[in-house]
C-alpha cells in the first residue's frame, strides 16, 4: 500500500513537472530565443497568452455599415495584428494560449517563407487539433509521405482535366441561378431586391456536389451543409486554439462540433461503401478511394483520408468560390464602370454563343476584376505554418514549435507593395498580370501559397468566371439600401448580414 502511494505521488509529480514545461518553461523558451534577436511584442499572461487583449480590440472595433470607397479589411477583422504592427515593427510575436506566433509582414522574409518547398515548413499543430475536424485530421500535411501521395492523386493536370469536364456542370448550376432570378424579378414588376449569398452557394454547392460525388451529389449537398454548420460552430471557438484543454471539455461548441464530425465522416463513409457497390465513376471521389487504395495506408488511415480530402475539397470548392463570387458581384455593383466594361467583353467574345473554356480565358477585364476582388477579400485571411525544426528565413531564425503567420489582408493591401491606392477596388492594376501589379507579386496568395497551395484554384477560377460572365449577360446590378457593409472572419471572409442587390433583367 505505501509503494502504492510513493508511485501515485511520483506519477502526480511528474505529470505536474511536464505540465509545467508544457505551459511555462516551453513557451517561455521559445520567447526568449525570439527575443535573442530582439523580436518583441505584446507580453502574454499563464494559459490564455494574448487572447484576452485579442478579444478586447475586436470588441472595440466600430463598423461603418455604408459600402466605402475603401477596403481595409484587417484594420477591421485584425485590429490588434494593426496595432501591434504600429507597436512593434513588421516582425513581432505573441501567443494564442500556450502557442507561441511569429507575425511576419517583412517582404524578404515573406517572400522566403512563400517559396519555401521544405516539409519542415508544415501545417500548425494547433490547427490539426482543433480545426481537423473541419479540414482534416492532419493526416496529410503533418507528414510529408502522405502529403505528397495526395498530390499525386490530386496532380494540377489530372484535376485541370476532371475541370474541364465540369464546364457543363457549371452551365447547368448557374441556369438554375438565371431562372430562379428571372422569375423573381418578374415577380416583383422588374426589378428585384436578391440577397444572393445563398444563391451562390447553391450553385457552388450543386457544381461541388456533382464533382466530388457524381450520381451521389444529392448526398454530398448534405454532407456540405453540414460541414457548412461545422464551419460555423468552429469559427466561433477559433481564438481558444492554444489554451490547453480545451478543446477536450464537453462544451456547448465542442459538443455540436463532435456530433457533426460523427454525422460528416459516417454520410461520407456510406457513399464510399455505396460505391464499391456501383459501377465505377469518374468524378473526384473516385480518384480519392482509387488513390488511397493503390497505397500502403491501413484501413482506418485510408477511410481519414478520404474523408479529409472531402472536407478540403469542400473549403476550397464550395465556401471560398461562393463567397468570392458574392463579393465580386458587390464590388462590381458598387463599381458601375467596371460592370459596363466586364459586360461588353462577355458579349463581344461570345457573340450570342455557348461559353466554353477559350472564351473565358479570353476574358482579360473579366479576370481582372476577379483577381482585383480576390486581393481585397480574399477567402483565406491568414496563412499559418509551424516550424518543424529549426529553419532560417532572413535575417530571422524560427526556432522549432514556433507558428509563423502570414496575414494575407495585410499583404494584399500594403501600400508599400501596391502603391497609395492599396484599399480601393481598382482592376486595372492587374492589366499586366501580377508581376505588374505590385513590387513583391509573392504576397498574391487568394488561394494559399506555396507547395500547399490550394488544389482547388483552377476549378475555383473556372467557375467564378463562367457565373460571373452568365450572370452579367442576363442581369445589370446595383447596391440595395439592404446593403450593410459588414466583413467578418468565419474561417473564410464572408459579409456577416450578406450581400443584398438591385436585379433588374437585361
Amino acid at each position: 500500500m505505501e509503494f502504492l502511494i510513493i508511485f501515485l505521488s511520483l506519477a502526480f509529480l511528474a505529470s505536474i513537472l511536464c505540465l509545467f514545461h508544457e505551459l511555462v518553461v516551453k513557451p517561455m523558451k521559445l520567447r526568449a530565443r525570439l527575443s535573442e534577436q530582439g523580436i518583441k511584442g505584446p507580453p502574454p499572461t499563464m494559459l490564455f497568452g494574448n487572447i484576452r487583449e485579442i478579444k478586447k480590440a475586436q470588441s472595440a472595433v466600430v463598423r461603418d455599415p455604408s459600402p466605402s470607397s475603401t477596403h481595409n479589411c484587417a484594420a477591421l477583422l485584425f485590429p490588434f495584428l494593426q496595432k501591434w504592427r504600429k507597436q512593434y515593427s513588421e516582425v513581432f510575436m505573441f501567443s494564442l494560449g500556450n502557442t507561441q506566433i511569429l507575425f511576419v509582414n517583412q517582404p524578404d522574409a515573406v517572400k522566403e517563407i512563400t517559396t519555401c518547398t521544405s516539409l519542415a515548413l508544415g501545417k500548425p499543430s494547433y490547427q490539426q487539433k482543433e480545426f481537423g475536424t473541419l479540414l482534416g485530421q492532419g493526416i496529410l500535411t503533418s507528414n510529408g509521405a502522405l502529403w505528397a501521395h495526395q498530390r499525386k492523386i490530386l496532380a494540377p493536370e489530372l484535376y485541370m482535366d476532371k475541370v474541364k469536364g465540369m464546364i457543363d456542370h457549371i452551365f447547368e448550376s448557374t441556369f438554375t441561378v438565371l431562372k430562379s432570378w428571372k422569375t423573381q424579378i418578374e415577380a416583383e414588376g422588374g426589378l428585384a431586391d436578391i440577397k444572393i449569398d445563398e444563391y451562390m452557394r447553391s450553385f457552388s454547392g450543386d457544381v461541388i456536389s456533382r464533382a466530388c460525388f457524381g450520381s451521389s451529389y444529392c448526398k454530398g449537398e448534405e454532407i456540405f451543409l453540414k460541414l457548412r454548420a461545422l464551419q460555423e460552430t468552429m469559427s466561433k471557438k477559433s481564438l481558444s486554439t492554444g489554451v490547453p484543454g480545451m478543446r477536450y471539455l464537453p462544451t456547448k461548441s465542442n459538443r455540436e462540433a463532435w456530433a457533426l464530425e460523427k454525422e460528416i465522416r459516417d454520410l461520407i463513409l456510406q457513399v464510399v461503401k455505396e460505391r464499391k457497390m456501383a459501377a465505377y465513376e469518374e468524378d473526384l471521389l473516385q480518384m480519392l478511394v482509387e488513390g488511397a487504395k493503390n497505397s500502403y495506408l491501413s484501413q482506418e488511415a485510408t477511410e481519414l483520408f478520404v474523408v479529409d480530402n472531402c472536407k478540403n475539397i469542400y473549403l476550397a470548392g464550395y465556401e471560398t468560390t461562393a463567397v468570392s463570387a458574392t463579393w465580386c458581384l458587390m464590388l462590381l455593383a458598387a463599381n458601375q464602370e467596371w460592370q459596363h466594361i466586364v459586360r461588353k467583353e462577355v458579349l463581344e467574345i461570345s457573340r450570342g454563343r455557348t461559353l466554353d473554356a477559350d472564351m473565358l480565358r479570353k476574358m482579360k477585364q473579366l479576370t481582372m476584376v476577379i483577381q482585383e476582388s480576390l486581393r481585397l477579400y480574399p477567402p483565406v485571411a491568414v496563412v499559418s505554418r509551424e516550424a518543424l525544426e529549426d529553419m532560417k528565413f532572413g535575417e530571422i531564425l524560427v526556432p522549432k514549435g514556433v507558428n509563423i503567420w502570414l496575414l494575407v489582408l495585410a499583404l494584399h493591401t500594403d501600400p508599400e507593395i501596391w502603391g497609395k491606392e492599396a484599399y480601393t477596388f481598382d482592376p486595372n492594376r492587374f492589366a499586366k498580370g501580377i508581376a505588374g501589379a505590385c513590387k513583391l507579386p509573392q504576397v498574391y496568395m487568394p488561394f494559399g501559397v506555396g507547395p500547399r497551395m490550394c488544389l482547388g484554384q483552377n476549378l475555383a477560377l473556372v467557375e467564378l468566371k463562367l457565373v460571373i460572365a452568365l450572370l452579367l449577360s442576363n442581369f445589370s446590378f446595383s447596391l440595395s439600401p439592404n446593403y450593410t457593409h459588414s466583413p467578418v472572419l468565419r474561417l473564410v471572409i464572408e459579409p456577416e448580414n450578406g450581400v443584398h442587390l438591385l436585379v433588374k433583367k437585361l
